[in-house]
């Protein structure tokens, strides 16, 4: 009796089935649509408009009450400000702390010249650099997205934020 050697048609089924989904997964997740969907922090993700607006954003979590303020990432097409406020009735309030942060994406912190208190509303927001590498709020104006919207996140100083910072 003589032994059946090689693949037999079933198993050149099954592969080229696999092999089929590997192709349509691919196709799917790398050269599908550049559909990008909204963000819940009000910046624009999408990159086709060549504006500056559309590559400022920024990520910020909830923190610990603290005198440093930890930044998951900024995102800048200019080197700029990551600016600390407090909340003033909804909107940001006084300037506690700033940041120069380079052209690209940077994560990093922001040391605060009055502590985050338990409970507070905090905003970081986005701001340029005028030139002299010296912040000045008067010169150095929050960044706005292709809405017209100032690009910032509201965050939070909590006890109970995840161990991660940023």
């Amino acid at each position: 009796m003589q032994e059946n050697q090689g693949i037999k048609p079933a198993t050149w089924g099954i592969i080229g089935i696999v092999v089929v989904i590997i192709i349509a997964l691919g196709f799917y997740m790398f050269g599908g649509s550049k559909t990008v969907a909204p963000t819940t922090d009000g910046t624009d993700q999408s990159d086709n408009s060549g504006t500056a607006a559309s590559v400022n954003r920024i990520i910020v979590s909830d923190q610990f009450p603290g005198n440093v303020v930890y930044v998951s990432s900024v995102q800048l097409a200019a080197p700029g400000w990551v600016v600390i406020y407090t909340d003033a009735a909804g909107v940001p309030g006084k300037i506690i702390g700033q940041q120069w942060f380079a052209k690209g994406i940077n994560p990093g912190k922001v040391n605060l010249t009055q502590s985050t208190v338990e409970g507070g509303t905090y905003y970081a927001v986005l701001a340029n650099e005028n030139g002299d590498n010296a912040f000045d709020a008067t010169k150095d104006l929050p960044l706005k997205d292709a809405a017209g919207n100032v690009i910032m996140k509201i965050f939070h100083a909590t006890s109970a934020a995840a161990e991660i910072k940023g």
